[in-house]
C-alpha cells in the first residue's frame, strides 16, 4: 500500500512540472503552428494559435528568448507565487530557463510573441549586450503599458520581423532583423524610462517605501547581523524585481538601488558619529562591518573626510 500511494505521489508531482521547450520549432508544434521559417527566430500571431493549450497551463520554460505583445487579455498570468491581470495589455520580456505559467479564465488575448534563440544573435554586438536590457528580469506584474502612438512603433517593428523572415533568406537577412530586434529593445528601454515618470503615483509611493524600507533596517539591529541590505533583500517585500526597483530608483532619483544603500550607510554613519559617544570600531560593527579599515574606506571614499575628521569637526 505504501508504494502505491509513494507511485501516485510521483505521478501528481510529475504532473506539476513545467514543460520544457528547447526550441522553437517544439513550440510551434505545441502550439498547433507550422514550423517556423526561421529555426532559430520567429514571430507568432496568438490569433493563428489552433491547439489545445491546456496541458501548458501547468507552466513552460523556454530555453530562449520570448517577448509578448498581449492586448485585449481576459485571463490571468502566473509568475511565481503571484497573479497578474492583463486586462489593459502590455509588452512582456522573458529570458530563458524563466517558468511561465498562463491559468484561469480561459485566457483570451490578441498580440505577438517574438521567439529568440540566443544562438542566433551569438556573436553579434546585441548577443553580448542583451542582458544590459535589464527588463528581461523584471517579473510578469512589471509589464511595460504603451500608449497608442507608442504601440504603433512596436506593432510596426513586429511587421517589419514578419515581412523580414516571410522574404527569402539571403546574405544580410540575419544583420538586418539583428538590427530591427535591436531598435524594438531600446525602443522598449525608452518606454520603459517613460512608465516610471508618467506613473508617478505609483513609483513615488513604490520610493517612500523603499526608504522607508531602508530606514528601518538601518535604524534596527540587523546590518550586525547580517551586514549591508542586498537589493534582493529589499526588493522582496516591495514586491518587485531587483532589476525594475534598481531601474524605477535610476529614472526617479538618478541613483540605482545600491547608491541608495550606500547614501544611507553614510547618513546614518554621521548620525552615529556625531551624536554617540560609540567608537569608530563600534560603529563599523553596528553598520555591517567586519573590520573598521573596510569602513573607514567606505566612507572617506564617499565624504571625502575619515570618520574621526568628522567626528572631530562637530568638537
Amino acid at each position: 500500500m505504501f508504494f502505491i500511494l509513494l507511485k501516485i505521489l510521483k505521478m501528481k508531482s510529475a504532473s506539476k512540472q513545467p514543460v520544457i521547450f528547447n526550441s522553437i520549432s517544439e513550440l510551434h508544434k505545441a502550439l498547433g503552428l507550422p514550423k517556423p521559417l526561421h529555426p532559430l527566430i520567429s514571430l507568432v500571431n496568438y490569433g493563428d494559435v489552433t491547439a489545445d493549450t491546456v496541458q501548458l497551463e501547468k507552466g513552460m520554460v523556454f530555453n530562449f528568448y520570448k517577448i509578448s505583445y498581449k492586448k485585449n487579455f481576459t485571463g490571468k498570468i502566473k509568475y511565481g507565487q503571484n497573479y497578474y491581470d492583463f486586462d489593459e495589455g502590455g509588452l512582456s520580456f522573458f529570458s530563458p530557463n524563466q517558468v511561465i505559467t498562463a491559468v484561469e479564465d480561459e485566457a483570451d488575448y490578441e498580440g505577438y510573441t517574438l521567439l529568440l534563440h540566443p544562438d542566433f544573435i551569438a556573436g553579434s554586438p546585441l548577443g553580448q549586450n542583451i542582458k544590459n536590457y535589464g527588463f528581461f528580469a523584471y517579473s510578469v506584474t512589471e509589464a511595460l503599458y504603451l500608449s497608442d502612438k507608442e504601440k504603433k512603433v512596436i506593432i510596426g517593428l513586429f511587421d517589419n520581423i514578419g515581412s523580414e523572415l516571410d522574404s527569402s533568406i539571403d546574405q544580410i537577412s540575419q544583420q538586418v532583423l539583428i538590427s530591427q530586434l535591436e531598435l524594438l529593445l531600446n525602443y522598449s528601454k525608452r518606454f520603459y524610462s517613460r512608465q516610471f515618470i508618467t506613473r508617478k503615483t505609483a513609483s513615488n509611493d513604490l520610493l517612500t517605501r523603499f526608504e522607508a524600507l531602508l530606514s528601518e533596517y538601518f535604524d534596527s539591529d540587523q546590518p550586525s547581523l547580517t551586514g549591508l541590505p542586498t537589493v534582493i533583500q529589499l526588493a522582496g517585500p516591495l514586491n518587485v524585481s531587483p532589476h525594475y526597483l534598481s531601474d524605477m530608483l535610476r529614472t526617479i532619483t538618478g541613483q540605482n538601488t545600491q547608491q541608495h544603500i550606500h547614501q544611507k550607510l553614510i547618513e546614518k554613519s554621521k548620525e552615529l558619529l556625531s551624536t554617540t559617544n560609540l567608537t569608530i570600531g563600534e560603529i563599523a560593527y553596528r553598520l555591517g562591518f567586519e573590520h573598521p579599515q573596510s569602513f573607514n574606506r567606505t566612507f572617506k571614499k564617499k565624504t571625502n573626510v575619515s570618520p574621526l575628521d568628522f567626528r572631530q569637526s562637530f568638537n
